[in-house]
């Protein structure tokens, strides 16, 4: 599973792990990194040398990871760090004295920050900014050079703030001009005039840069090491590998409730989890301001932490603990007069992430003359499995409810594997079964170059009917795997974007504490993630770098993104071996992919919503080779007006279209939930709106400015994607059927 979306998930939500005592221990990270060095050479695939070479990666890894935008290093500190640091990291790492490089670089980052605020503070509070000068800033500026020096790095700095204070006049600007034309309040009446909201943004990260500890550190350094060797292998901390380890479960032990730092200092409550603790205990609501955390609830006023301007990772931390304790939130009301709090005490439970689960759907299809068809479709998010007790199992919840689709006799079957960006490498072996006789799934090589073949676990199939695999560029890792194997058997067509993202290794989590001296503090010493195999496809081509592509190819504005493991800094590389011995592969033809790519073909040709997104994909390819913003505001209106207008001629032709789209789906289409809680309860199929998002797990905050977009929603809840997947599958079986009957194949 991709580390960010671990990291999303994890940090939005309180959850416990820690006891007081193991808090109030540290490690000593000197040694931690001189064990990881160690790890690193005994365990990557890559058995890179460790010398001056991947040195000089260490540090512009680090210094990157600190400054991806080389808005605050000079080129003067560069070349000093370089100097002091860039040809002996490995050795610092070897001899146990990395933290000291490490912090030095750390702390000048730390200081060219609330050089750079300070900055921001006159500019914002000096001359007025022209903006009907001729003045440009760079969209991204991560192969840009570094400011030569502070001279560089002060006008480079004046342009940001200038970019950041135009972009937040215009969208005031275009708020109240939306607002008036559709007769509504204005949503920026009461907001911050726009200096105010730049500095508040600026001082709340320099708030962020300022609150680390020597941990924080040596997660930023042994990162960006572990990083240097590819990009998955990591390293994380205590408190990272927890957030990761709860993240695998889909269950969390916390409130329930989804947080956001906001620019003045606050945490926001944007979400509460339906019969979550927070929505039983039912005093917090949503646009609630959190300012003040006691996590031990003791009712005493000193204990009470003070989160303004913390980092959201540290106010989870504060509001996480075991499960039946307390935790009391001071907390300003939303809608209450200014200066009013309050304190709400909530017992913290386990919540389930109800969004991150398999789910199911049965769609009747009518097909004309020929009645109608039953085509299911499994939605899985991840491949979440329970590593430590086992209790939960992503394959277990697919099999659930892969079996009632087949007892409801479908027709053809959907894999939605969009957006999951992996997780358990067994997991996907045995959920590869469930459509494959026993076979090979995968073949996982070795630093060594030995390679084991890894087969399905079922004997027959589930389900062996027509069936469609959805993916995009996000789908990754244990995606493409299954992906991946259903291709080369022949077993599924593949459809999406151009291909997955293109992660084919495999990492391995290592306690780093194990490796301590006897005497050490080792449980917040943190793990080592670290790259061991390479995974390959049963014909014997990997998916690194190259993902799984697809049969059958839908536009996408990501197709102009520089998304993927090809963009990733060292990436290993594409390579193949020898096929799987007893592989055996499907006949090809029975996919029937030329005619189903002719009939795909011509409804993406006749289709306004793919036209839109093809011409979005133009324009978005010509901005990033232009990599350029201007700041002069005539300019800037301009651009924003011409694409109002593009999108209100959309919206106006959208309405009209999915009006009558809407009308005919209800006529041809109806729909059948299945979630894991009603196969547990044995309950009968539901039919549902999939356009209605009231049954969903969490209540949101409504943002501000949500009432002012008047993009019409796709009809029927099905997106372009989806749709085009269903009538695909759709296809494949009335071809299938029909060559079954002609005898073709049986």
């Amino acid at each position: 599973m991709s580390r960010s979306l671990l990291n999303r998930a994890a940090s939005l939500f309180a959850f416990c792990a820690l006891t007081c005592s193991a808090v109030a221990q540290q490690a000593d990270f000197n040694e931690v990194g001189r064990q990881m060095a160690i790890m690193l050479q005994n365990s990557h695939f890559a058995r890179l040398p460790f010398n001056e070479e991947l040195s000089r990666r260490f540090l512009d890894d680090y210094l990157k990871d600190l400054d991806f935008q080389r808005l605050y290093f000079t080129q003067q500190d560069v070349d000093r760090f370089s100097a002091d640091y860039g040809s002996n990291l490995h050795n610092l790492l070897l001899q146990g004295k990395c933290m000291a490089a490490a912090t030095d670089i750390y702390r000048v980052f730390e200081k060219r920050v609330e050089q750079r605020v300070a900055q921001t503070e006159k500019l914002l509070h000096g001359e007025e900014f022209d903006f009907a000068a001729e003045e440009t800033v760079m969209m991204s500026r991560k192969n840009a050079p570094w400011p030569k020096d502070d001279k560089d790095a002060t006008e480079l700095w004046r342009m940001q703030i200038k970019e950041a204070v135009l972009g937040e006049v215009l969208r005031r600007e275009m708020l109240s001009k939306l607002a008036k034309e559709q007769g509504k309040p204005d949503p920026g009446s009461d907001d911050r005039n726009p200096k105010d909201k730049v500095s508040l943004r600026y001082k709340r990260f320099l708030a962020s840069v300022k609150d680390v500890d020597e941990e924080e550190i040596a997660n930023y350094f042994l990162s960006s090491v572990a990083r240097s060797y590819d990009p998955h292998t990591d390293y994380m901390s205590f408190r990272e590998m927890n957030r990761f380890k709860d993240g695998m479960k889909n269950e969390l032990v916390g409130i329930g409730a989804l947080l956001q730092g906001e620019e003045d200092g606050a945490t926001k409550i944007m979400g509460i989890v339906v019969g979550g603790p927070a929505d039983r205990e039912g005093t917090l609501r949503l646009n609630d301001r959190v300012v003040a955390v006691d996590t031990l609830n003791t009712g005493k006023p000193e204990d009470m932490t003070d989160i303004m301007f913390m980092k959201i990772d540290k106010v989870v931390d504060l509001i996480r603990g075991k499960e039946g304790t307390s935790v009391a939130l001071k907390v300003e009301p939303a809608g209450g007069p200014a200066g009013e709090t309050r304190i709400v005490v909530i017992e913290r439970g386990k919540v389930e992430m109800k969004d991150e689960q398999a789910s199911g759907e049965l769609i009747e299809m009518k097909d004309g003359k020929n009645g109608s068809k039953r085509l299911g479709v499994i939605t899985l998010p991840s491949f979440y499995a329970d590593f430590e007790e086992g209790k939960v199992r992503c394959s277990v919840d697919v099999e659930r409810i892969l079996k009632r689709l087949v007892e409801e006799k479908i027709d053809g079957l959907i894999l939605d594997l969009r957006n999951n960006g992996g997780g358990s490498l067994e997991e996907v072996r045995r959920m590869t079964g469930f459509f494959i006789d026993r076979g090979p799934v995968v073949q996982v090589k070795n630093t060594l170059g030995q390679v084991q073949v890894k087969d399905s676990e079922n004997g027959k199939p589930i389900y062996g009917g027509p069936m469609v695999v959805v993916t995009d560029k996000s789908s990754a890792s244990a995606s493409e795997i299954l992906a991946g194997a259903l291709q080369d058997y022949g077993r599924a067509v593949v459809v999406g974007e151009s291909s997955t993202f293109g992660k084919g290794t495999v990492q391995q989590p290592m306690d780093i504490g194990r490796m301590l001296p006897l005497f050490a503090v080792r449980n917040r010493a943190g793990f080592l993630k670290v790259t061991i195999q390479k995974f390959y496809r049963p014909s014997g081509s990997s998916t690194q770098m190259d993902g799984v592509e697809s049969d059958l190819k839908l536009p996408s504005v990501s197709d102009a993104l520089e998304m993927g493991e090809a963009y990733l800094d060292n990436s290993l590389p594409h390579d193949r071996i020898r096929r799987a011995p007893d592989f055996k592969p499907l006949e090809a033809q029975n996919l029937f992919i030329p005619r189903l790519k002719e009939l795909s073909q011509q409804r993406i040709n006749g289709s306004k919503d793919f036209t839109y997104v093809i011409e979005d994909v133009l324009k978005a390819k010509e901005r990033i080779k232009a990599n350029v913003v201007s700041l002069n505001k005539d300019k800037r209106k301009a651009d924003l007006a011409d694409s109002d207008t593009q999108q209100k001629k959309r919206n106006e032709e959208r309405r009209e279209r999915f009006q009558k789209m809407a009308q005919q789906d209800k006529e041809t289409l109806k729909f059948f939930k299945i979630t894991l809680e009603d196969l547990e309860k044995g309950a009968d199929l539901k039919s549902y709106d999939p356009a209605d998002e009231s049954g969903e797990f969490m209540r949101r905050a409504k943002d501000e400015t949500e009432d002012l977009d008047e993009t019409p929603k796709w009809p029927t809840g099905l997106d372009p994607v989806k749709r085009e997947s269903l009538f695909v599958l759709k296809d494949l079986v009335g071809l299938t059927e029909s060559a079954r009957m002609a005898g073709v194949i049986k």
